[in-house]
């Protein structure tokens, strides 16, 4: 019987340090939050100023695709 209670150990003492880790995570988590939360929102605005250009850079391929380059079923789709 102490063979079986020895072989649970490593996986309760595994567990307790995971918790142990996701706890003091969260509460370090929760001080930055609440010391630095001006400093962050204070950045939102120029964020999404940045947003623009890389979304206008990404999100239009390169401009590999002209709107003449079409077959005519797809220029009457497309205005």
């Amino acid at each position: 019987m102490a063979h079986e209670s020895n072989r649970h150990e490593p996986r309760q003492s595994r567990l307790r340090h995971r918790l142990a880790l996701w706890g003091f995570l969260g509460i370090a988590l929760f001080f930055l939050w609440t010391e630095h939360r001006a400093h962050l929102l204070g950045v939102l605005p120029y964020l999404l100023l940045l947003a623009c250009p890389l979304m206008h850079l990404f999100m239009h391929g390169g401009h590999r695709s002209g709107h003449g380059t079409g077959t005519p079923d797809e220029k009457e789709n497309h205005p």
